[in-house]
């Protein structure tokens, strides 16, 4: 997809009083360092046996096991800590900054690099979480609180200590705290990861950048297929061809961009602003 088709969909959206959303998945935030979630690095060792992601990430695991939850957490907290914002998040921050309350941000990746990059947790959508916050695994309330003082970046055979285990206890009733991100034996709801007023920003979007997400999820796929259904404009931007790729062409001026989002985004967003400077 060249500049001038980009242009030309773009002044469109512009001209109609459109709103461009941007659905992000793990590949954006692989290009600053942070391994997706389903690659070897994910799988972690409690004794002698060991266990994938999709084991590890559950509620039915911190139960059995929280602490040892809590260390693979920090593990990934402490990667998540050591990567900078790409060219990617910060032509995303641009945007915003340049769309207002026509942007909007629907992101899979709990890894705070888009709010450090400059979006704002207003219209950034974190329907899987953010890792650096916390909340009650008891639920004596439903508050969402960032992570406690004292708790930070582990390498990946440190343990917990026991000043760190008191940090990690809920101030009111002694429980655990758990790390604010969805599990894969939880569903998404409003309360904690907007995911209603997700599907409502797609039924309003006249076009949707989807960026580095393969389409594993249901929400993301949902979204997608509303903004499809009300005839808007998709466009993928992804290293290899996926469902959101196949859908970006059957719509009508969409299509699949198969580049780095590191490359593209920036792109795009100078495009934007010299249409918005005429």
């Amino acid at each position: 997809m060249d500049d001038t088709r980009i242009k030309n969909i773009l002044a469109g959206v512009l001209e109609g009083g459109g709103k461009l959303t941007v659905l992000t998945g793990a590949g954006i935030s692989a290009e600053s360092g942070i391994p997706t979630f389903r690659g070897p690095e994910g799988y972690w060792t409690v004794g002698s046996k060991v266990y994938q992601p999709q084991q590890m990430a559950t509620r039915e695991m911190f139960k059995r096991h929280p602490e040892h939850v809590w260390q693979w957490y920090l593990y990934r907290l402490g990667v998540c800590q050591g990567a900078e914002p790409n060219s990617g998040h910060a032509a995303l921050a641009e945007m915003e900054s340049l769309l207002g309350s026509r942007f909007a941000l629907i992101t899979q990746n709990v890894d705070n690099l888009h709010l450090r990059a400059g979006n704002s947790s207003q219209r950034t959508f974190q329907i899987h979480g953010n890792i650096f916050f916390v909340r009650c695994f008891a639920e004596c309330r439903q508050a969402i609180s960032p992570l406690p003082k004292g708790i930070t970046g582990k390498g990946r055979d440190e343990k917990i200590t026991a000043a760190e285990k008191e940090l990690l206890r809920c101030p009111l009733c002694g429980n655990w705290l758990r790390p604010h991100v969805l599990w894969f034996d939880e569903t998404y709801n409003e309360h904690y990861y907007r995911a209603a007023g997700a599907l409502n920003v797609a039924r309003e979007t006249s076009l949707l950048l989807v960026v580095g997400t393969s389409g594993a999820t249901n929400l993301p796929l949902q979204v997608a297929a509303q903004v499809y259904a009300a005839s808007g404009i998709i466009i993928d931007i992804n290293l290899e061809p996926n469902p959101f790729s196949r859908l970006a062409e059957q719509s009508a001026l969409g299509g699949f961009i198969q580049q780095p989002a590191a490359a593209t985004l920036p792109r795009i967003r100078d495009i934007l602003k010299s249409l918005l400077k005429t």
